[in-house]
């Protein structure tokens, strides 16, 4: 008989994700505040609970909450109605939204004082087609006993599991790390290719170059999707955890001009326009 995982939060990243664990034979409960979403995923397969409280009652030893933010969290697990509400014993809380270190540690923290679950955090990078292909590199981190329990559930969901120590923000550090990274790799290509249109150099042959030689990175390879990047989707979560990390930054005295730069001249870069407040 196949292990029951929870799943909540069934939007963009979470549906595939589920779907993912369903095709690597695990029996996914899921469930998601949207109506929507919650028929979407019937239509993909799979078993949808009526409630919160009905994901932790039917949940084998496992539930994976991607919602949005720290508010959702705490409100999914630790609120009236909840996961922890019912008191499930053995049950770890694999949470993989990705929050800002500290308040990652805060609901670890919280979840610990309710006595009934363990929490791990496990930020996801790769995007909805990373998602979708099962292909997603996860930064985990927690009690290690707890991630390497867990690893079949990543393995059914991402290529790549990486273990970031016992600190459950350690998995969000690693999330702004990678993303630091690529917003200011972002901006480079965008800026050579602006450079090389002066001289009327074409777009995909320096692409082409840049995959062969010093120029390659992850986004060289993806331009043709990463350019389509729009400002009120992908473009808005980077610009969220560039500015986070900056700010981490300046908490903790840690020089990162080229990231300030990055979320400052990121959509300029990418010749966007931010959504109006």
């Amino acid at each position: 008989m196949s292990k029951r995982i929870g799943f909540v939060g069934l939007g963009t990243m979470g549906l595939p994700m589920a779907v993912n664990l369903n095709k690597a034979g695990f029996e996914v409960i899921g469930y998601d505040a949207f109506a929507g979403s919650r028929e979407k995923a019937k239509a993909a397969g799979i078993m949808v609970a009526e409630s919160l409280k009905e994901v932790a009652e039917k949940a084998d030893d496992a539930i994976v909450s991607m919602v949005r933010d720290y508010a959702q969290n705490v409100d999914v697990i630790l609120g009236k109605g909840g996961l922890l509400s019912v008191g499930p014993k053995n049950i770890t809380i694999i949470v993989m939204s990705t929050l800002d270190p500290d308040t990652m540690n805060e609901l670890g923290r919280q979840v610990e004082e309710n006595g009934y679950a363990k929490l791990i955090a496990a930020a996801v990078s790769g995007g909805a087609t990373g998602a979708q292909a099962g292909t997603l590199s996860i930064m985990a981190s927690g009690a290690e006993d707890v991630v390497t329990a867990a690893r079949p559930y990543f393995d059914a969901v991402g290529s790549n599991t990486f273990y970031y120590g016992s600190k459950p923000g350690n998995s969000q550090a690693a999330k702004l790390v990678n993303n630091l990274v690529l917003g200011i790799t972002m901006n480079a290509v965008a800026e050579g290719l602006k450079f090389g249109a002066e001289y009327n150099l074409p777009e995909a042959e320096l692409l082409n170059l840049f995959r062969v030689s010093t120029g390659d990175s992850w986004v060289a390879r993806n331009w043709d999707s990463v350019s389509e990047w729009t400002a009120d989707t992908a473009l808005a979560v980077l610009l969220k955890d560039l500015k986070a990390a900056h700010l981490k930054g300046l908490e903790h005295n840690v020089a990162m001009p080229f990231n300030a730069l990055s979320s400052t001249l990121l959509f300029d870069s990418m010749g966007k326009k931010p959504q109006a407040n």
